[in-house]
C-alpha cells in the first residue's frame, strides 16, 4: 500500500494546539503584545504560546522580561523566519502547530475553526483567511487582487472551505507529526529580516503532498486573522520589490517528481482569474480613474513577478539546480 493510502491520523476535535509566533526586533514588541492578547482570548485556548526570536541574547532578554508569563520565549536555531518556525515546531508539545505573524491578531474563534478542520483524518494542514488592517488607510491605487503582496488573502481566493496547495504563512497550521515524516521548513528559503524572499510554505506543503498524495491541506476562511499593514508597505516601490521577490522565490522551489500539476497550480489559477475575470471586469469600467490606476498596479506587479521568476530560473539553470 502506498504511503498516501495509509490513514495515519485520527479525527479529534479535542486536539491540543501549540501556537508559534516569531519576531526579530525589539521595535515589534507592541505588535507581539496585541497578538498574544488575542491568543489569550480564544474561545478554545491554545495549549501553549511559543515566541521564537532571532538568536541575539539582548533580544532574548528583552522579550523574556515582557512576555515570559504569557509565552515560552526561546531563540531560533539561526536567523530568519524558517529557522524560527522550525525551532517552534521542535519545542512544541501540541498535536497541531499553528503559526501566526507577530503583527497579526487572531479572531476569537481562530483556533476553534482551525481545529475543526482536523476532524477529517486525511487533513494534515489548514489555514484561514487574512484580512488587512491598513495603517493610514488603503492607497487608492492598491487593488484587492494584490493583497498577497502584504501577506493577506486576495480577491480570487475561494470563499468557502476547500483543498488548497498551501496556506498563507501568517495563518497556517500543520499536524506536528508531519514534520517528523517529511522534515522542516527549508532554511535557505523564506523571510530573513526585511529580505522579501518567501515560498517556504508552498515548498513544505508540496513536499507533504508529494510524499502522501492522499493527504489534504484545507483553506477554511472562517479561521480569520487580521494582519497589520505598515505605512512602509503602502509605497509602489514596496509593491514592485515584493512582486519581484515573489517571482524569484517561486522559481527557486525545487521540482518534485510527483504532483507536478500542483507545482505552480495556485499561481496559474490566480493568473486565470486575473485575465479572465478581474482585468476584463475592470476594463469595462475604464472611465473610472481609480480603476485604471489599480489596473496599472496589477500590470506592474505581474510584470515584476514574471521578471523575478525568469531571473530565478536563470539562476537555477546557471547553478545546475
Amino acid at each position: 500500500m502506498a504511503a498516501g493510502d495509509v490513514c495515519l491520523f485520527e479525527g479529534d476535535l479535542m486536539l491540543k494546539v501549540s501556537v508559534v509566533i516569531s519576531t526579530y526586533s525589539e521595535d515589534r514588541s507592541r505588535y507581539v503584545h496585541d497578538c498574544i492578547e488575542s491568543l489569550k482570548s480564544q474561545s478554545i485556548s491554545p495549549s501553549e504560546i511559543i515566541l521564537v526570536l532571532d538568536p541575539r541574547p539582548q533580544l532574548l532578554d528583552f522579550y523574556r522580561s515582557k512576555f515570559s508569563r504569557d509565552a515560552r520565549v526561546l531563540a531560533g536555531d539561526g536567523f530568519g523566519l524558517s529557522n524560527a518556525r522550525n525551532a517552534g515546531v521542535k519545542s512544541a508539545g501540541g498535536d497541531i502547530v499553528a503559526f501566526i505573524d507577530d503583527d497579526a491578531i487572531a479572531s476569537t474563534d481562530w483556533i476553534k475553526n482551525l481545529v475543526a478542520v482536523y476532524d477529517d483524518p486525511q487533513v494534515v494542514g489548514a489555514g484561514g483567511r487574512i484580512d488587512p488592517v491598513w495603517k493610514n488607510g488603503i492607497p487608492i491605487w492598491f487593488p484587492e487582487e494584490l493583497n498577497w503582496v502584504v501577506g493577506c488573502s486576495y480577491k480570487g481566493l475561494p470563499k468557502h472551505k476547500t483543498s488548497v496547495r498551501n496556506p498563507i504563512g501568517c495563518n497556517m497550521s500543520f499536524r506536528r507529526m508531519i514534520f517528523g515524516m517529511v522534515g522542516y521548513f527549508r532554511t535557505d528559503m523564506g523571510r530573513f529580516g526585511r529580505v522579501l524572499l518567501g515560498s517556504e510554505e508552498p515548498e513544505f506543503s508540496l513536499r507533504i503532498l508529494n510524499t502522501f498524495p492522499k493527504f489534504k491541506i484545507i483553506y477554511e476562511p472562517r479561521a480569520l486573522v487580521y494582519h497589520t499593514v505598515e505605512k512602509s508597505r503602502r509605497k509602489i516601490t514596496y509593491l514592485l520589490r515584493r512582486s519581484l521577490y515573489e517571482g524569484l522565490s517561486k522559481a527557486l522551489i525545487p521540482p518534485f517528481k510527483g504532483n507536478k500539476s500542483k507545482g505552480l497550480s495556485t499561481e496559474n489559477q490566480y493568473l486565470r482569474y486575473l485575465f479572465s475575470v478581474s482585468v476584463p471586469s475592470r476594463l469595462k469600467r475604464f472611465y473610472d480613474l481609480n480603476n485604471l490606476v489599480q489596473l496599472t498596479a496589477i500590470f506592474l506587479s505581474t510584470s515584476a513577478v514574471i521578471l523575478g521568476f525568469a531571473l530565478g530560473r536563470f539562476k537555477r539553470t546557471a547553478l545546475h539546480l
